[in-house]
C-alpha cells in the first residue's frame, strides 16, 4: 500500500542494495530516493504533478556512465514495467511511494555540479 512507512529490513526484502537503482541481470527491480534532502548529489524532484518524478541516474562523481544501473533504467523505458519506489525519510524510515514506470531518459548537463547526468522521467503506475 502506497505511503506505508517501512524499516530498511522491510525495504531490503525487495531492494537488495543501498544503491538507488537496484537491477538484477539488466532488469530494473526497484528504486530509492530521498528527493535530494539527505544526499544532494541525487536531486530528484516532482514534475508538473506528484505523479511525475525527475529521477537522477547512478554515479556520484564525474560524468555518469552507461553502467548496469543506468542501462537497466533505459531498458525499463522499452519494457514499460512498473517497479516499487521507496523514499528515505530518515534513519530506518522509508515511505513506499507505489509502483512507477520509467518513461524517458535524457543525458543532460548538471550546471550546478558541472557534470553530465542521466535524468529519467518516472510516472506513477495507475492501476484501474
Amino acid at each position: 500500500m502506497a505511503n506505508q512507512i517501512l524499516t530498511w529490513t522491510e525495504v531490503s526484502q525487495t531492494h537488495k542494495s543501498r544503491n538507488g537503482i537496484y537491477q538484477s541481470c539488466g532488469t530494473l527491480v526497484s528504486l530509492l530516493t530521498d528527493f535530494g534532502r539527505i544526499n544532494p548529489c541525487y536531486p530528484d524532484f516532482h514534475g508538473d504533478s506528484t505523479d511525475v518524478i525527475h529521477y537522477t541516474g547512478a554515479g556520484r562523481r564525474g560524468d555518469q556512465k552507461p553502467d548496469a544501473a543506468n542501462r537497466a533504467m533505459l531498458d525499463a523505458i522499452r519494457t514499460a514495467h512498473a517497479v516499487p519506489l521507496f523514499n528515505k525519510l530518515g534513519v530506518n524510515r522509508w515511505e513506499y511511494l507505489g509502483e512507477w514506470r520509467v518513461t524517458a531518459g535524457d543525458y543532460v548537463k548538471d550546471e550546478t555540479r558541472e557534470r553530465m547526468v542521466w535524468k529519467f522521467t518516472l510516472v506513477r503506475n495507475i492501476t484501474a
